[in-house]
Order: structure tokens, then C-alpha cells, then sequence
């Protein structure tokens, strides 16, 4: 008879400590945190010939879904500059006609992360360091 009351008094304990997680609570921890579509980024910056043989040697977060926010040195300018090409990360770094030496030590970037909802995964080898800043925006340059 006393262990029954003693597992009444735990049972009783676990409903009482569990009840929170019930019905209004849970509701609204499933809602969304905003009506915005995610628009979150990891960039980074590595030397090598491709993303597989390279290791990051600097890494960034950005931000773009509402106000930009992230460790990315210019955060508004990358995200307006993304915003301007519908996240193509490709229209960013296409080719330029920048007078850089024809010496081949590659910079590899790469984004992955969500893009307005969609999963992103880019990766792009620049023949060097001037070729990079000459042709990718500020989105590539930390």
C-alpha cells in the first residue's frame, strides 16, 4: 500500500513538471520566428586547387533575412549585393578584365547556408588572390 502512494506522489510530481510542455506552450514553440524566408550563409576563403584540397583559412556568417546581421566585415554590403542578383552566386563572380599577374596560386570560396528558403552549396577557384578581389564582390572579400 505505501508504494502506491508513493508512485501516486511521482506520478503526480511528472504531471505537474511535464504540464508546461502541454498544449498552448507547444503551439506556440512550433510557430514560425518569422514571415521572412532564412536567408543565412556561411562564406569562407581557402588557398588551393579545389574546395576538396583546400582548407578554410578564414570563415564568415551572414545574414540577409530581415536586418543583416553576421561576423562578415561589411554585412550590408553583401547582402545588398546579393539581394541584386537573386543569391547567384555565380553573376557575382563572373570574370573581369582587372590587370592581375598571370600566376597560378588559387583562392578557393565557397557558400553554403539557405538563400531566401533554398539551400545554397557554391563553390569557385580564382587563379590568385588579385584575381579574387579584382572580380568577386564584398560578399567574397574578408
Amino acid at each position: 500500500m505505501r508504494n502506491t502512494a508513493r508512485w501516486s506522489a511521482i506520478l503526480g510530481l511528472t504531471v505537474a513538471t511535464c504540464a508546461p510542455l502541454s498544449g498552448a506552450a507547444l503551439a506556440a514553440h512550433a510557430a514560425p520566428a518569422s514571415l521572412y524566408a532564412p536567408s543565412a550563409l556561411v562564406l569562407t576563403v581557402g588557398h588551393g586547387d579545389t574546395v576538396a584540397g583546400a582548407t578554410p583559412e578564414r570563415a564568415v556568417t551572414l545574414d540577409c533575412a530581415t536586418t543583416p546581421s553576421g561576423t562578415h566585415p561589411a554585412v550590408a554590403e553583401a547582402c545588398a549585393e546579393l539581394r541584386g542578383v537573386s543569391g547567384d552566386f555565380a553573376a557575382l563572380t563572373a570574370g573581369n578584365d582587372a590587370p592581375c599577374a598571370k600566376i597560378w596560386k588559387p583562392v578557393v570560396v565557397t557558400a553554403h547556408g539557405v538563400w531566401q528558403g533554398k539551400r545554397v552549396s557554391y563553390e569557385h577557384t580564382f587563379a590568385n588572390e588579385c584575381v579574387k578581389k579584382a572580380t568577386a564582390t564584398s560578399v567574397f572579400g574578408f
